[in-house]
């Protein structure tokens, strides 16, 4: 036994959590990129509707997006198998086997629990439902039992059958199931399997009352080990059938503390051997192992007289081989041969064990170890069997959690590549665009008329900007008039009551005035920051005005629904970075920096402003009291200083009310020369506009038009696609 082994399994474990959190991700892109591809099959069948161009219609039925979300789907499948085994915090041995070939008595030695926990019986099949067993020394010994709810247990239990068994419509409630006596078999549902399967509905059916209440207890439901039996099992100890929780029950959980303590973080899977639990025994099989096992043990009874592999053995390593094909089966496999001994009722089965592993190349059954051991024999057990299947783990785990990895990895790279290819098909579908010979002549002599029109009312606007930039803004005024009035009507002066009041609590007059030399600055600062209001107007109103040549004169208008400051803010996003090969778009920068441009008192205004209201800052005031002052002399003073204050920021702002005049004449002058004079802004005028010829002039390009704003959408959709289909977002290995 190696003392080290589990501090080697608890490193398996950290080593894992962080890919599973990497795969995670991963599985979330691929959901996004499934959402992108449903919607460009979607595009896709709604143009095959609508559109008559044969050569289009071809390429877009070439174009196989169903198979894509298909594979997309399987490989979501498989990785949330490896997402699953990765976030696990234990090492899962599953055990696997048909009824009664030792099962229960191998877990029952491995874990120390007894027939009260791990039922086992000798007339018919025991054990009813999943059974996950973990060690944890410092724990006592219990159950954790998860119930199905009502719309799981109708889902996932009963439906099924009804679909099997062709009954017809399936119950929609649990009244409904339990109301009505179940269908008859159809003629088409007679076989002797199928009738077995009946046979279990029934009992589903006819012992729901038995079981029912579970369906709605929360769940994990804590539970002691003398309670497990009765929801795990369909027999007592004397082998009586009169159990009927496990028909209610999803999984059980079983916390021991296992005899050979060096097992660390394990778990051992008990799954139900085939045929004991009715329909879905395969599936459940298959997905058990894909998604919870990391090693599992195939059990096999040999019986004398005569014993042989038959197909039913066959076929349970070829289901158990299908559900992880990521993995070759042998590579994380064993098979144990229950030996019994000449004292059992059996006697001594030494040879036939023997017979099935000599065997076993002929009937292509490949695992990595054959072991026989008395699975009854806890030492025998422990030693032959555990030992050998964790140190196996120990060694080789990681390279088994590599080589998976690896496969789905490759896997997600080979489906990147599909869809890439696909997508590169999606971008021709529609072609290139309408042909040139079509539409230039006429797009050439409307660019012309439009550019003659544009460059004629922005340079006249600038013109009549230039002309009154010296003017006061009418806007700017007005908030200036009433943030003044504003000073006067409200001065924020104190009364003489409360100058005496303030001259009590703070020991003097002077002490009074100077609070209230700095209250009144603060009052009388604030009132000016309205201002913004006037400046944002004033801007506003240039904006509008450029706004408007870009609309009537550039017909813009066709683009945005919006007006004013609203309207450059809307197109700027429309203009290419780029619109010549290589070159950041002039166009775009010019329209960026009017539509971002604002004008703000604190940067223009407020530091004006301030050095004049050092009258009303006590270091600076040049109104001082008398030795002998009063309430009505620091009331006096305080009134000049406000009033002063106020004098001296109207004559201040009287000089900046042109700013604001200034201002736009500059940053309109500046929008110019990006938009109209820089080099080669022209060519980028006419490039922008060839691509939104239809919406700018709809009644010439109206065809045109819509067969450009599809193309548009279709790439839009192909391009959203694609940023979700980087090969960077689906990796998870580094």
């Amino acid at each position: 036994m190696n003392s080290h082994r589990s501090t080697k399994i608890q490193h398996i474990i950290e080593q894992r959590r962080p890919l599973a959190a990497r795969v995670q991700g991963v599985e979330d892109n691929l959901r996004e990129l499934a959402d992108q591809l449903r919607h460009l099959k979607a595009y896709q069948d709604s143009l095959l509707a609508k559109i008559e161009d044969p050569d289009i219609v071809a390429r877009l039925q070439e174009l196989d997006t169903t198979t894509l979300l298909s594979d997309i789907e399987s490989e979501l499948a498989a990785l949330g198998k490896l997402q699953g085994r990765f976030a696990r915090n234990t090492l899962n041995i599953g055990v696997v086997g048909r009824a009664r070939q030792g099962k229960s008595r191998l877990l029952q030695s491995l874990s120390g629990l007894t027939t009260v926990e791990i039922p086992t019986g000798d007339r018919s099949h025991c054990t009813g439902v999943r059974s996950t067993i973990h060690h944890n020394p410092s724990a006592d010994t219990h159950g954790e039992i998860t119930f199905h709810s009502e719309r799981s247990f109708l889902a996932e239990v009963i439906a099924p059958y009804y679909d099997k068994l062709q009954l017809g419509i399936r119950p929609l409630s649990l009244d409904e199931f339990a109301r009505h006596p179940l269908p008859p078999r159809p003629e088409t549902a007679q076989t002797a399997e199928l009738g077995a399967m009946y046979e279990h509905l029934k009992n589903y059916h006819q012992n729901l009352d038995k079981y029912r209440h579970l369906l709605r207890e929360p769940s994990p439901r804590h539970i002691s080990r003398h309670e497990i039996r009765e929801y795990v099992a369909q027999d007592n100890e004397k082998g009586d059938r009169i159990y009927f929780n496990y028909l209610a029950v999803r999984e059980a959980k079983i916390i021991c503390s296992f005899p050979n303590q060096d097992v660390g973080q394990i778990a051992l899977i008990d799954m139900p051997g085939l045929g004991d639990t009715g329909l879905g025994d395969e599936q459940r099989l298959i997905q058990i192992l894909g998604q919870d096992v990391d090693i599992v043990l195939f059990i096999r009874l040999p019986q004398p007289p005569g014993e042989y592999w038959a197909d039913v053995d066959v076929q349970l390593y070829d289901i158990a081989k299908s559900a992880l094909t990521s993995l070759p089966l042998e590579q994380w496999s064993f098979l144990v041969l229950n030996r019994t001994t000449a004292d059992s009722a059996m006697g001594d089965n030494g040879v036939y064990c023997q017979d099935l592993v000599n065997a076993l190349p002929s009937k292509h059954i490949e695992v990595i170890d054959s072991i026989i051991a008395n699975c009854a024999d806890s030492q025998a057990a422990n030693e032959k069997v555990l030992d050998r299947v964790l140190n196996y783990l120990t060694q080789e785990i990681n390279s088994l959690d590599r080589q998976y990895s690896t496969t789905r990895q490759e896997a997600l790279e080979q489906l990147q590549r599909q869809v890439e290819s696909q997508l590169e098909k999606a971008r021709k579908v529609l072609g290139t665009g309408a042909g040139k010979e079509n539409w230039f002549s006429t797009f050439l002599y409307l660019f012309n008329e439009l550019w003659e029109d544009l460059t004629t009312g922005l340079e006249g606007l600038l013109k009549e900007l230039r002309e009154n930039r010296d003017q006061q803004d009418a806007d700017f005024k007005d908030q200036v008039e009433k943030a003044l009035k504003s000073c006067e009507d409200d001065p924020g002066l104190p009364s003489l009551a409360e100058i005496d009041k303030k001259r009590n609590s703070e020991g003097g007059y002077p002490n009074a005035y100077y609070d209230y030399l700095n209250e009144i600055r603060a009052h009388l600062s604030q009132k000016f920051l309205s201002l913004d209001d006037g400046l944002k107007r004033s801007l506003d109103r240039v904006k509008s005005q450029v706004a408007d040549v870009l609309i009537q004169n550039g017909k813009l208008g066709q683009l945005s629904q919006q007006q004013g400051a609203a309207f450059l803010s809307e197109i700027t996003p429309l203009i290419p970075e780029e619109l010549r090969a290589g070159e950041p778009s002039e166009l775009k920068r010019g329209f960026a920096i009017l539509a971002s441009f604002e004008l703000y008192y604190r940067g223009l205004v407020q530091h004006r402003i301030r050095q004049h209201l050092d009258q009303l800052t006590p270091d600076d005031s040049s109104l001082q009291l008398s030795e002998k002052p009063s309430a009505q002399e620091v009331l006096d003073l305080l009134k000049s200083a406000q009033a002063e204050a106020v004098y001296n920021c109207r004559n201040a702002l009287d000089d900046l009310l042109a700013e604001p005049s200034q201002a736009a004449f500059a940053i309109v002058e500046e929008f110019l020369d990006r938009v109209l004079r820089a080099k080669f802004v022209k060519d980028e005028w006419y490039i922008f506009l060839e691509e939104f010829r239809s919406e700018v002039w709809p009644e010439e390009f109206e065809q045109l038009g819509e067969r450009t704003r599809i193309r548009r959408e279709w790439l839009q959709q192909v391009e959203a696609t694609q940023q979700a289909n980087q090969l960077e977002k689906l990796q998870f290995l580094q």
